[in-house]
């Protein structure tokens, strides 16, 4: 957040804003969307690309969330460019919100091994390459289609701690395998 941007975001006229949606199309309550690009004089010369386009998101802090200088009369700021040239406004930036969901993704790679390659070789990082992305996609399929609640949004070591080191066993019965799970550890409270 330079000081032009601010400047340019503390001349939208209050019209100017629209609601904000999110990914599934419902409103988000307390979120606007304005487009700043006509306020930014001379993004070219600046280095910018011919169509990008700025837009800027206010949206009030949940309770209790801790504001920082870039925040403006209670409002919490963000701004994003894009090269998309038509579109409504709410669209752009849900489409934009979204994409937090593959940054969550790629730090949860990194926990499950991306970031660690024990080798100087590259065929056994090769490997390990194309196990720790196996162990990513598993876990986000895991938490897309089997789990709900914390589960399916918690992070690779709760989700270490809570489901998959819980003592098992597999048991054959009246023609059936069954595996007999131990008792699932309490989340720890502070």
């Amino acid at each position: 957040m330079t000081n032009r941007v601010q400047d340019a975001i503390l001349a939208v006229p209050e019209a100017a804003w629209t609601p904000a949606v999110d990914a599934d199309g419902d409103l988000c309550e307390g979120a606007e969307v304005a487009e700043l690009t006509g306020l930014l004089p001379d993004l070219t010369a600046a280095g910018w690309p011919d169509r990008m386009r700025v837009i800027v998101r206010r949206e009030r802090p949940h309770p209790g969330a801790q504001l920082t200088f870039t925040d403006i009369d209670g409002w919490r700021f963000q701004a994003f460019a894009t090269d998309t040239p038509a579109g409504q406004l709410a669209a752009l930036g849900a489409r934009h919100r979204a994409h937090a969901t593959v940054e969550d993704r790629i730090r949860c790679g990194k926990h499950t091994g991306l970031g660690r390659f024990p080798s100087r070789m590259f065929a056994i990082n090769s490997v390990w390459l194309e196990l720790a992305l196996t162990a990513a996609d598993l876990i986000a399929w895991t938490q897309t289609t089997l789990l709900d609640g914390q589960l399916a949004r918690c992070e690779p070591k709760t989700l270490r701690y809570r489901l998959l080191h819980v003592a098992a066993r597999i048991t054959r019965g009246q023609r059936h395998l069954f595996a007999r799970l131990a008792a699932l550890p309490q989340p720890l409270r502070t």
